[in-house]
């Protein structure tokens, strides 16, 4: 599976959990942070870890993911950060 074809995945999540009207106007990329540029709260970084479950199994946890970070690194984690992650597992790419 490709970057991109990842990358446009998980932006389709993000849309679900957000609402399409809170990106409108909005490019998504690589560089986007979920807090500063999306203002993603915690309640939707649970709905994005089910949704991002829900699409890639459990190999992708976004918890566990998270949880090797301390709170500066999740403040600051980019989409690209979170596409590298589900590249990186090794059944995600179905």
């Amino acid at each position: 599976m490709s970057e991109s074809s990842v990358l446009d995945e998980v932006v389709r999540l993000i849309a679900e959990v957000v609402g399409e009207d809170v990106l409108l106007g909005m490019e998504i990329t690589p560089e986007t942070t979920f807090s500063d540029d999306l203002g993603l709260e915690s309640i939707e970084f649970v709905a994005l870890a089910d949704r991002l479950r829900e699409r890639y199994g459990a190999q992708v946890d976004l918890v566990a993911f998270l949880g090797d970070m301390d709170i500066d690194e999740i403040m600051a984690m980019t989409v690209g950060q979170l596409v590298d992650h589900i590249q990186s597992q090794p059944a995600a790419h179905g």
